[in-house]
């Protein structure tokens, strides 16, 4: 027989000391060295400090529409505000526009296969051979004196030269007069914005976005993020305040950011009547424009004119969507502070599905991310139908999901409705929390995506929505091509960046919520960067510290394995053993069992594939004196053997065979059909990453223990998860196979 002398820490749960011959990783220490330092501006707590600043960029912009030249022409005067303790000698400015000039440095190269059966469309894609003019005209640039500024275009960037610095604490205001053609979305690949033609009745819809050259951001971490704009990456901007006119045909319908400040020279009677009766409508929308006015607005070509004028106040972008095509319809959402207008702008292809889905999906996102961060701030929130499209600007976004014939299969609708969820949602994130896009697109995909999710759960339950289980095929895929989420915008590869940069970071924060620092402490401290970043440019740091100091839980594990590797979870249950105490008063059952766990050798390895062969026993010997050090007091051990008596000890032996340490959840399958859960914390790998040991003492015999019972942690192999193990169909499969 074998004879166990266990120590009263053992007894205790508390696994002895014992070595491992991998290297150590480091798993555990700090990330301090792998993300931006705290600095005058940036608190070690995550928090801006009380020095912090940013820049800020007014604009007044006047522009008109050319629908027969499909052409935007516009002039505007920025006054920029010098904010840092920094001089300042040249400003950089984004000319994203000039993306889609055929050379220029964009996604060319993103699909650079032909392939001996391929479409004309993609053909076009990958040698755009029939060419389209597209990029910035820049007529002038010239100071607040109305002399000509020097200046350099470097791609989508530009240089404007100061004659003098713009010193601290000082601003400047200059004018810059330009034109571009709008580019045919359907014409390249990755296109934002700009128009959607419809032959059949041959009216354009025009989504106006990255369409006035606007201030590159300058910070403290890094000076001025002018980064070119390569598509994928998408934006880093300054907030400030808007005043924009637009002038277009006479017969279309405009949607922007913003409060329109002159309804009453561009809106009809019944159309500011029924925008009266849409203000007080809170349990349904209101059509401003009705189908068969749109109808009849697709026919009429007016050569007319009007200026539509939009204020809009703290918003760091403005985008517009013109057309005679749309359908409009407004409804009021009620929040605790503000009353909202939520809108919808669709062409008669939306029908019905847009009318019946779009401004309710706002209203439900507007709910749920109001309650998550802070209180939607500004007055309006629009969607506006589009194609093949989700695009995300302050109050308005452009959206794909269309009827065929009038009819959507239930996943398309899903899928419609999530993508208007999701550009709504942008609003917080980048939009409010405005993360530099440009560097970092996890930041605001995110944690936009995770409470995108959070939404479709709570307000779509019949739909799909992202869980654990969804991020596991991917970071079961191959570590060759696979780059943590840490990884900059543009250098993602096309097929990677939708799970790396959406699911991955929204399952993480789902774990870290819901596993590992709890629902009730996690909301609280993701509100609370939400709201101290609030109008402002967080860096990645500042977002892994407020996390940590508004729930007091060391998280940089946690971070250094989900965002900074390519790891992935897989545990594996690698050994469960199952002791008795000796005891001298056994019954016949329990004697047998004795005898039964009286096996060596082979047979002790092959005895430990279930539970068949009963329990090993453990000869408990009296401690000795000099066990005790200085310690007088002695344990009473017959108390010890008595708590002991007839219970079922249990050693579990869990291997981290993915790489990435996570708490450890396991489920007790009892006997007599009942189930128990214990639950680990991560800590439990610090002294050994690669294999941990963990005994409990359970009053009942165990049938089987499994790992992970409920999928928490996107485990990538349940298979290793069980003892007994099974050859059947995993649980993880037939939870998949019920979904």
């Amino acid at each position: 027989m074998q004879h166990h002398s266990f120590k009263l820490l053992a007894l205790l749960f508390i696994c002895s000391t014992y070595g491992q011959n991998l290297p150590w990783q480091g798993k555990f220490e700090p990330i301090d060295n792998l993300i931006t330092p705290p600095n005058t501006y940036r608190t070690a707590s995550g928090a801006p400090s009380k020095a912090y600043w940013q820049q800020r960029a007014n604009y007044k912009i006047q522009a008109a529409l050319d629908e027969a030249n499909n052409t935007i022409n516009g002039k505007e005067t920025i006054t920029y505000y010098n904010n840092s303790p920094d001089d300042l000698s040249y400003l950089w400015i984004q000319l994203e526009q000039n993306v889609n000039k055929k050379g220029n440095e964009d996604f060319g190269e993103a699909k650079n296969t032909v392939n001996t059966d391929m479409t004309s469309r993609e053909m076009q894609f990958l040698t755009r051979a029939i060419e389209f003019p597209a990029g910035y005209t820049i007529k002038y640039i010239k100071d607040a004196n109305g002399n000509t500024m020097k200046s350099f275009v470097n791609n989508t960037m530009m240089k404007v030269m100061l004659d003098t610095p713009l010193k601290t604490g000082t601003s400047l205001q200059f004018s810059i007069g330009w034109s571009y053609p709008i580019t045919d979305r359907s014409m390249f690949y990755l296109s934002r914005e700009g128009y959607e033609y419809f032959p059949e009745d041959n009216n354009t819809v025009y989504l106006i976005a990255h369409w006035f050259p606007r201030m590159a951001v300058y910070n403290d971490t890094e000076g001025w993020q002018n980064q070119q704009f390569q598509r994928l990456g998408e934006f880093a901007l300054e907030f400030g305040d808007y005043e924009v006119e637009i002038t277009v045909p006479a017969d279309h319908i405009v949607a922007a950011t913003g409060s329109l400040q002159n309804s009453g020279e561009v809106l009809s009677k019944t159309q500011q009547q029924r925008m009266d009766l849409a203000r007080k409508s809170f349990d349904k929308p209101i059509l401003i424009v009705t189908e068969s006015e749109a109808r009849s607005n697709e026919k009429s070509k007016s050569t007319k004119l009007k200026t539509w004028k939009f204020k809009a106040n703290n918003v760091r972008d403005f985008a517009f969507a013109s057309s005679r095509k749309f359908i409009w319809d407004a409804q009021a959402v009620k929040l605790s502070n503000n009353t909202v207008m939520a809108m919808s702008f669709f062409p008669k292809e939306g029908l019905p599905v847009w009318q019946e889905e779009s401004t309710k999906a706002i209203k439900h996102a507007l709910e749920v991310y109001s309650e998550a961060t802070f209180e939607y701030p500004y007055p309006v929130a629009i969607s506006v139908n589009t194609s093949n499209i989700g695009m995300e600007f302050p109050m308005i976004s452009f959206n794909g999901g269309r009827p065929k014939n009038g009819k959507m299969s239930p996943a398309a609708k899903a899928g419609m409705i999530g993508v208007i969820v999701h550009e709504v949602g942008h609003n917080w994130f980048p939009m409010i929390v405005s993360s530099d896009e440009r560097k970092w697109m996890w930041m605001d995909e995110g944690l936009n995506t995770f409470l995108h999710q959070r939404t479709i759960a709570e307000r779509y339950p019949e739909f799909k929505s992202t869980t654990p289980q969804s991020i596991v095929p991917f970071m079961s895929g191959d570590k060759n091509i696979m780059r943590p989420i840490m990884t900059t915008s543009d250098s993602e590869l096309l097929t990677q960046f939708g799970n790396n940069f959406y699911i991955k970071p929204t399952v993480g924060l789902q774990i870290l919520r819901h596993s590992v620092i709890g629902p009730e402490l996690f909301d609280q401290a993701f509100k609370e960067y939400a709201n101290r970043w609030k109008y402002k440019h967080p860096n990645p740091g500042d977002l892994f510290r407020t996390l940590e100091d508004a729930t007091a839980t060391d998280l940089d594990w946690f971070f250094r394995g989900w965002f900074f590797t390519t790891d992935n979870v897989d545990m594996e249950l690698s050994d469960v053993k199952w002791f008795k105490v000796h005891e001298e008063d056994l019954n016949i059952e329990d004697q047998k069992k004795k005898v039964q766990g009286q096996l060596t050798g082979s047979e002790t390895a092959k005895q430990r594939t279930d539970f068949s062969n009963g329990p090993e026993t453990v000869t408990l010997t009296s401690t000795p004196d000099y066990a005790y050090g200085g310690f007088l007091s002695r344990i009473d051990e017959p108390e010890l053997r008595k708590q002991l008596s007839r219970k079922n000890i249990y050693e579990l032996t869990i291997k981290n065979i993915g790489g990435l340490v996570m708490p450890v959840t396991i489920a007790w399958h009892y006997t007599d059909g009942s189930t128990e859960i214990d639950k680990l914390p991560a800590e439990v790998w610090r002294r050994n990453e690669y294999e941990i040991k963990k005994t409990f003492v359970k009053e009942k015999e165990v049938s089987k223990v499994s790992l992970d019972p409920n999928f928490e942690f996107a485990d990538t192999d349940t298979t290793n998860n069980t003892f007994p193990k099974t050859e059947s169909v995993s649980e993880f499969d037939t939870f998949k196979n019920k979904q």
